[in-house]
């Protein structure tokens, strides 16, 4: 009997403690789901005894209302997981971009600034070199068609650009030394000529790389600027990882993906513009190479005309009409 009674107490508080945990800790009905069920005290026992009928009911009542929790159904879902408040929610761009520290966003807007002007340089100096490169050429078949320096100042009437510049230039300094060349010769005609055409070439050269030195300077200095961010980025985890004092991912993702961002950024805006830069070099060699064309054409319509100075004026007639 002695020993019923102290089995039916030990049950009693073991439930007792159970209901207090449960009440205080929910996370300690998992263990309650997962623990033994208690060994319940024998029948024949309790009704043996009928006067221990007063501590057998409320252990029987505790144990019939710990009885669920105890022994959940097969089908019962498990406790819900706490989503910690803690760890970074939002990693996409525009999340890291407006969680960045205010040094790293200027970083990112700079390079993003830098790459659309990258754009804007090729879209403008695209159009300006086809048509430069097109005048050029139009100007430059009306030269080699030409047989003489007038013939080929009223070809090229309608023509724009520098190479028709280099036209004009040429026709008004023969213009100018009509009445020296008899008597000084033409040598000295064909050196103001060169050095003007030179001078032309020169200037449309300058003229149509400006612009060009923007897409060097990024391509040059994107890189570092994003490394920048990237240190920086680096140094505020650190920071926080010291503040903390842990290791945790909540506290080291969000600056490792702030300076990665930057450093992606940074690439973004170095890469195309160095392609477009040595694009452009290539381009505008071509475009200086058919000006060249066109001064080597003037110099040679010029030589041309200073010849047949020298002949007279019936066998130039004759040599025409044969060349027709």
């Amino acid at each position: 009997m002695t020993d019923c009674v102290r089995l039916a107490k030990s049950i009693r508080l073991s439930a007792v403690l159970l209901f207090a945990a449960l009440a205080l800790d929910p996370g300690a009905r998992v263990l309650a789901q997962n623990a033994p069920p208690s060994p319940a005290a024998p029948p024949s026992h309790a009704s043996a005894h009928p006067g221990d009928e007063r501590g057998s009911a409320p252990l029987l009542s505790a144990q019939a209302a710990a009885q669920p929790e105890a022994a959940p159904a097969p089908g019962t879902q498990a406790a819900p997981v706490v989503q910690r408040s803690d760890l970074p929610r939002d990693l996409s761009p525009w999340g890291m971009f407006m969680a960045a520290d205010s040094l790293v966003k200027a970083v990112m807007i700079g390079l993003a600034l830098a790459s659309l002007a990258t754009w804007t340089i090729l879209l403008a100096k695209t159009i300006e070199l086809a048509g430069a490169r097109r005048s050029a050429r139009h100007t430059l078949d009306a030269v080699r068609e030409a047989r003489t320096m007038a013939e080929a100042l009223s070809a090229t009437e309608r023509n724009g650009g520098p190479a028709r510049e280099m036209v004009s230039a040429a026709a008004r300094e023969v213009a100018l030394s009509d009445g020296a060349i008899d008597h000084a010769g033409g040598e000295g005609l064909k050196q103001r000529v060169q050095l003007m055409l030179s001078r032309i070439e020169a200037s449309a050269g300058r003229r149509i790389s400006q612009g060009t030195g923007v897409l060097a300077t990024i391509g040059s200095i994107a890189p570092f600027v994003g490394l920048f961010g990237t240190v920086w980025g680096i140094m505020n985890s650190f920071v926080g990882i010291s503040k903390a004092q842990t290791t945790n991912l909540a506290v080291v993702a969000p600056g490792i993906a702030e300076a990665l961002l930057a450093t992606a950024i940074g690439l973004v805006a170095a890469i195309p513009a160095v392609i477009v830069y040595n694009g452009f070099v290539r381009r505008i060699q071509a475009y200086r190479a058919l000006l060249g064309d066109v001064a080597a054409g003037l110099l040679c319509l010029i030589s041309r005309d200073l010849d047949y100075r020298k002949v007279p004026s019936s066998r130039v007639v004759r040599f025409g009409q044969a060349a027709e």
